[in-house]
């Protein structure tokens, strides 16, 4: 009889473990990307932490348009390539990346980028990053247009547990803050610019210099994703971002709550689009472009939480 108590206790005890186990992994899960909706397929193998690619959208197959957009408009795609094939529906194969400005640059540039296994040499038609991105690479253009805008708000968990209240609270000592790295995000200039504006150069070098020292500012890899993420799980208090990334994370029922920034300490940024001169779908591309500028387009933007105006 003890014997068989004893095994009743320790698979009680195994069970329970291995429930506790389950239940982590589903808890550090619980927020995985993709955020968006996948396309329908014969086999879905999207497996959260493990297989998991948000960023590459639609058939990378024969494309018969290819699009780089920004990174922190994933959460528009859907909408944007749903509306875009009813009005051209012989446009039916389209491949997007939503990654960081500045990577989409560099594998402009250099003609590949590399994700786990897959290699991906696609030449995009379109181009869209913020104004200062896109007029540094003025020569690969022959078109521009100027489609959306956007304002910086702070992310913080529901409750706002760390009673953050203006961009000066990012350089207390506990506050862990998650922080687009400016070598890739244009974003991370536009904050840069914001810190000055509210605390100067003390602020500046205190959240962008002393705290990324101690590691209580932690500079992204993939800001349009990963400070959401971060604020989600727990591993940040605060993150700037834009303030349409605060409405989608709300929008899609996540945890979080915005604190504005004020006027005065905020930016304007601009959203633009350019036809790369060795486009290889020339004509896809101006009909995309055309439709980015429509009032149609512009809907889109205004739902997530983007300016038009």
């Amino acid at each position: 009889m003890k014997l068989f108590s004893n095994l009743i206790y320790h698979l009680f005890f195994f069970g329970t473990f291995v429930s506790t186990i389950s239940l982590n992994a589903q808890d550090l899960h619980r927020f995985d990307p993709p955020w968006n909706t996948p396309p329908a397929s014969a086999v879905e193998f999207t497996i959260q932490g493990i297989n998991n690619v948000p960023d590459l959208y639609g058939d990378i197959v024969d494309p018969q348009l290819v699009v780089f957009f920004a990174g922190n408009q994933f959460m528009c795609i859907d909408d944007l390539l749903e509306g875009f094939k009813k009005k051209h529906p012989h446009i039916k194969r389209i491949f997007a990346e939503t990654l960081p400005p500045g990577i989409l640059a560099q594998q402009i540039e250099g003609g590949s980028l590399t994700i786990g296994n897959l290699r991906i040499t696609h030449k995009p038609d379109v181009y869209t990053a913020g104004k200062g991105r896109i007029e540094s690479m003025a020569d690969h253009f022959n078109r521009v247009e100027t489609y959306a805008y956007n304002q910086l708000s702070l992310m913080v968990p529901e409750g706002n547990p760390k009673n953050i209240r203006s961009l000066a609270d990012l350089q207390q000592s506990n506050v862990r803050v998650s922080m687009p790295n400016p070598a890739w995000e244009g974003i991370g200039r536009q904050i840069e610019i914001a810190y000055k504006k509210a605390g100067g150069e003390i602020l500046h070098h205190i959240v962008m210099e002393k705290k990324v020292e101690d590691g209580s500012t932690y500079l992204t890899r993939i800001h349009h994703r990963e400070s959401p993420l971060r604020i989600l799980l727990g591993d940040s208090d605060v993150a700037p971002v834009w303030t349409s990334e605060v409405v989608y994370q709300t929008m899609i029922g996540h945890p979080v709550q915005e604190i504005e920034i004020p006027k005065k300490h905020n930016i304007k940024a601009s959203y633009l689009a350019g036809r790369l001169k060795n486009a290889p779908r020339p004509e896809a591309a101006d009909l995309f472009i055309a439709y980015l500028i429509s009032d149609e387009a512009k809907e889109i933007y205004k739902k997530y939480g983007f300016d038009v105006n």
